[in-house]
């Protein structure tokens, strides 16, 4: 009943993010558990370590990391929980168009796009020319978006156009309970406008695949969907008896020629306002299965977007939590930083996306709004070569079904600690310094660490890390959390490793200048 009851309550509509009352910080929850091990859907609730840990025990973020997993499932709202987690911890808000007043000891942060986001702590010793320590991750995933005219029909059924964003595996999508979330540009009525963000939370969409009956070769020949003809959702078979007069109907403006009105009225009842007052929309199919643990030990995360929003999260708390008391930075002679882009998973090309000089502008206002009245010949130049950046984005853990995709000397797996990744081909970022440096942090912390190596007759994909590391001109390790499934509607890793990760975070912002300092290399 406990678990019928907690679907219930993650099926019921709710309010856009931006409109609803805020909720409590995550720490402060009514639904606190302490056994970990018999969290199934966990939403709302405390982080604590299991009763039979040790008093020493550090907390575990697993349960927080599903929430938070379940919050954001686009990039608007996984930025925009971050932002009110960043709020609840009080860093101060800045804006790009207005002056930034910085001072040492301040946390601060700002938003692009409401999809990208920046946020530091400033060392309370901190001088012209030190460092910046930062982790970056990116807040999307590969998913199917709404095209700009969303509306069809096929053979009597209202039908929604969708276009390919990423390289899902998109033969997971099929038969799944879809349903919409993202953003919408509402019209008020005294003539501005407005974005608002939109999750609807029940089942609304859904591609059936064909039956085996009518297709008695998928099983020997492969699934192999056409993307453009079967990867198209369902909404309805009724048609929709619509009030538009013909002159809406012409009108390239009227939303209702290039979106289903039903689709229009679901979305209005989702965010509280009438149809016509939406005059565009960014939206993305969403899976509606809540994240969750599970495996025979319940050590397992099953979820959706965990590329990269895992990352995103260890990033985002051990910043939060290496500088949330004022004595945690009274030593600190750096800048710590976390920087969540958008749109890795098309290239980065984007002003919200790493390929933006977006942390570099960041990086030359903050050196200039903390140098007041002081002349400092090149304080940037020598702050980014006394820099640090880790880019984390998710690993590929040794799948037991097949082991001989990885190379034979370089198999990470679950519940064995951060993978630190290589490439002679500068694919990743990583050097023989860097990696040294944060393998350094995992030593003297006792933290499992493991590394990879794409195989010589294998593509290699890549991330942000070589982004950022040439167009900023940073030293840059390139890691990410061991997971298999990865770019599946349901992908899963280990929750040890996302304690894991988190613990190697925080120690990096906590003692990272310090290591630094006694290693010399020019």
């Amino acid at each position: 009943m406990a678990l019928l009851r907690a679907h219930h309550l993650l099926m019921r509509p709710r309010a856009a993010l931006s409109s609803r009352p805020p909720r409590p910080p995550l720490s402060s929850s009514p639904c606190r558990r302490t056994a970990i091990a018999s969290r199934l859907l966990c939403s709302h609730h405390a982080s604590s370590p299991p009763d039979d840990a040790p008093a020493s025990a550090s907390p575990s973020i697993v349960a927080d990391l599903l929430d938070y997993l379940n919050e954001s499932w686009t990039q608007f709202h996984a930025t925009a929980e971050a932002k009110r987690q960043l709020l609840d911890a009080g860093f101060t808000l800045l804006s790009e168009n207005d002056d930034w007043d910085l001072q040492p000891g301040g946390r601060y942060f700002f938003t692009r796009n409401m999809s990208c986001l920046i946020a530091f702590a400033v060392g309370e010793k901190y001088k012209l020319g030190n460092g910046f320590n930062i982790i970056a991750a990116h807040t999307d995933s590969p998913c199917l978006k709404l095209k700009p005219r969303s509306a069809s029909f096929k053979s009597g059924h209202q039908m929604v156009n969708v276009q390919t964003y990423g390289g899902g595996l998109w033969h997971t999508w099929f038969d799944r309970d879809l349903t919409l979330a993202g953003r919408v540009i509402l019209k008020d009525a005294d003539g501005s406008f407005k974005h608002e963000l939109v999750k609807v939370s029940r089942p609304l969409i859904r591609v059936p695949t064909l039956a085996i009956h009518l297709d008695r070769t998928v099983n020997s020949d492969g699934f192999k969907p056409n993307l453009e003809n079967h990867l198209v959702p369902l909404l309805a078979t009724k048609h929709e008896e619509t009030t538009t007069n013909s002159s809406e109907k012409n009108s390239p403006s009227s939303s209702k020629v290039v979106h289903h009105p039903l689709l229009l009225q679901v979305l209005s009842d989702e965010i509280g306002c009438k149809s016509d007052e939406i005059i565009g929309m960014e939206l993305n199919v969403c899976d509606t299965q809540p994240s969750c643990l599970g495996g025979g030990n319940n050590e397992f995360i099953y979820s959706g977007r965990l590329d990269n929003l895992a990352s995103c999260y260890c990033a985002l708390r051990s910043l939060m939590d290496s500088s949330k008391m004022p004595e945690e930075l009274s030593n600190e002679k750096a800048i710590r930083m976390i920087a969540l882009f958008d749109n890795e998973e098309v290239g980065s090309n984007s002003m919200q996306g790493a390929g933006a000089p977006t942390m570099f502008h960041a990086m030359r206002r903050i050196v200039d709004s903390l140098m007041h009245q002081s002349m400092g010949e090149g304080a940037l130049e020598r702050a980014i070569n006394s820099s640090f950046l880790v880019s984390a984005d998710m690993a590929h853990a040794l799948h037991p079904n097949y082991p001989d995709k990885h190379e034979e000397h370089h198999r990470p797996e679950l519940q064995k600690g951060l993978v630190i990744k290589h490439n002679a081909n500068q694919r990743y970022a990583t050097s023989a310094v860097t990696a040294f440096l944060f393998k350094e942090i995992a030593r003297l912390h006792n933290l499992p660490v493991q590394e990879f190596v794409v195989r010589n007759d294998m593509g290699c994909g890549s991330t942000i890390g070589p982004i950022l590391a040439s167009g900023v001109g940073i030293r840059t390790v390139d890691c990410g959390i061991p997971q298999l499934s990865m770019h599946s509607v349901r992908e899963m890793c280990g929750k040890e490793d996302v304690d894991t990760t988190y613990k190697h975070f925080k120690a990096f912002f906590e003692m990272f200048s310090d290591i630094d300092r006694k290693l010399n290399i020019d």
